[in-house]
């Protein structure tokens, strides 16, 4: 990611929209996998922190972040566990298994997903599981993916194999951020069709902000009752070691 969204991201993703409906699913379907209590946590790729809080409703997190201003500001959110890591490794925290491991929109930053999800498969307790989200549909490409350092958007079966082949047995998977499926496909096309150099680090005005978080936020009714999605934003992903 460009080194200068980092600030913007810490200042947004408390309030804007699009993280606020994918933390609502995420808390769902984190809820869904019944962990046991005090799990062991590990997000791997916090980025500026916003998910920290999330995940400690569910056990004792620990993190790491490879960007050193990106951990600063997730430090500066309280006292965590927060180290410096890259995947496929160095990882941190010795040879320590965890009971959930966390990746959200992580793995289209790293060249290697493969390895990088078989090194976690490695730090997974038995039963443990995995929870993934990433960018999907390689056609919605556009500056967005650029600036954010993006390799890939996955489709739903390339996100399966890669995961099936790195020693995961995916227990779900389903495209998500549906229903604003067509206005962010076609303000992502137009973009592209026209080289914008639009930033998609704004909030809307507060009544369409709530809006559209409220609407994103929905979908964890049908994603919680094991429902799937045709078409999406983003993809979805709960797996156990194989």
């Amino acid at each position: 990611m460009d080194a200068d969204l980092f600030p913007k991201m810490a200042h947004l993703e408390d309030r804007h929209w699009w993280w606020l409906g994918r933390r609502a699913i995420a808390r769902a379907l984190i809820k869904s996998m019944r962990l046991p209590p005090r799990a062991e946590i590990f997000e791997a790729g916090c980025g500026t922190g916003g998910n920290l809080a999330l995940l400690s409703e569910f056990g004792h997190v620990r993190a790491m972040e490879l960007d050193d201003s990106a951990r600063a500001f997730a430090l500066a959110r309280g006292p965590r566990d927060i180290q410096s890591g890259k995947l496929p490794g160095p990882i941190p925290f010795g040879h320590d298994p965890f009971d959930l491991i966390v990746l959200m929109d992580v793995l289209e930053h790293l060249e290697h997903d493969g390895a990088s999800l078989k090194a976690l498969r490695e730090r997974c307790k038995p039963g443990g599981k995995i929870y993934v989200t990433v960018p999907a549909l390689p056609f919605l490409w556009s500056r967005h993916d650029v600036t954010h350092h993006h390799f890939r958007r996955y489709t739903r079966n390339a996100l399966r194999a890669v995961a099936e082949a790195s020693g995961w047995r995916v227990n779900f998977i389903s495209y998500y951020n549906a229903w604003l499926f067509p206005p962010v496909a076609a303000v992502r096309l137009a973009q592209r069709a026209f080289n914008s150099t639009a930033d998609d680090f704004n909030i809307p005005f507060n009544p369409l902000n709530w809006t559209l978080a409220k609407i994103f936020a929905s979908e964890k009714y049908f994603l919680k009752m094991g429902l799937r999605f045709p078409l999406g934003i983003s993809l979805v992903m709960l797996a156990e070691p194989a």
